[in-house]
């Protein structure tokens, strides 16, 4: 059982101030970058896949070179298998579309097709939640690749291998929240949702759970030293990891990045940081009169007043 699961870089607003050019877009290059926060649940949803059913969870990113870390982090607190980075200043700026485009690109290139490709519900950046089922109709017009049925907001799955199916719950937002069962035949495209809980039940499943941390964080740890290697080196030199660029995709420069990107972003506005709610006052320990001021202020609290 192969699975692919889709993720992105996002800013880590706990970290600065995020950057954007004269234009408005985003520079990623220069911007503090954490895994979305949506996509471990997906990625979570392929673990269990591959804990029950055997086989591998890749990881794959668009984005520039730091993004290597992004994959790290899901190596590591997710245990995927492998990583796969699209990177390139052509795809540089790309919107939802245009990513969905370079990303089918990337699946195409996989040596193996995968039997599910996971994704998060909606990206902490640009909120919307069209990447995934973008990619999904692009492999769909992909002749390269077979068509797969969508499922989104998924809060539970199975596989029947026998039967080649899916089982997936879908949680039903309305005027009430409902739970609606879903059978799809395989390959297939799983949009996870937020409320998406992995379940091992049995023991031989949590065994293997733990034998796959073990081995993942290993290799992990070893991408995260490599990473951290000043040295020259190349970046495909890690056993686990594979970058593409424009051109080992073979991709039309019209069809990606900026110049394939049909949002037009009428303008930013900076996010304002949130006025301070209660004063501090600096103390250094070194000042006697100082602490002793801290000392009598919290004097009356400590007697239980």
């Amino acid at each position: 059982m192969r699975s692919v699961v889709l993720t992105k870089g996002v800013p880590d607003f706990r970290e600065g101030q995020v950057s954007f050019d004269e234009d408005g877009h985003l520079e990623r290059g220069k911007t503090p970058t954490v895994m979305n926060p949506n996509d471990k649940h997906a990625l979570r949803a392929a673990l269990q896949t591959k804990v029950r059913h055997g086989g591998t969870v890749s990881l794959m990113s668009m984005g520039p070179p730091g993004y290597a870390e992004v994959l790290q982090e899901g190596m590591q607190d997710v245990y995927a298998d492998d990583l796969y980075l699209l990177s390139d200043r052509e795809m540089g700026a790309a919107d939802t579309w245009a990513t969905a485009m370079t990303v089918t690109t990337g699946l195409e290139h996989l040596e193996e097709e995968p039997d599910l490709v996971f994704a998060g519900f909606k990206t902490a950046d640009g909120e919307t939640g069209h990447t995934g089922p973008q990619t999904n109709w692009c492999i769909d017009i992909n002749e390269e690749m077979t068509d797969r049925p969508l499922i989104t907001h998924v809060i539970a799955l199975d596989i029947d291998e026998e039967a080649g199916t899916v089982r997936a719950k879908r949680l039903v937002e309305g005027d009430i929240s409902e739970i609606e069962t879903i059978e799809a035949e395989l390959p297939a495209f799983i949009v996870a949702d937020p409320e998406f809980e992995a379940s091992y039940r049995k023991a031989e499943h949590r065994l293997r759970h733990k034998d796959f941390r073990e081995q993942t964080q290993q290799r992990a740890a070893e991408f995260g030293e490599y990473l951290a290697d000043d040295s020259e080196k190349e970046m495909t030199d890690f056993e686990h990891f594979t970058m593409w660029n424009q051109e080992d995709l073979n991709l039309d420069p019209d069809f990606i990045g900026l110049d394939g990107s049909p949002t037009i972003v009428a303008g930013v506005d900076p996010i304002p940081k949130a006025p301070s709610e209660r004063e501090a006052t600096m103390v250094d320990p070194d000042d006697a009169e100082g602490m002793g001021d801290v000392l009598e202020e919290m004097e009356p609290y400590a007697a239980g007043d």
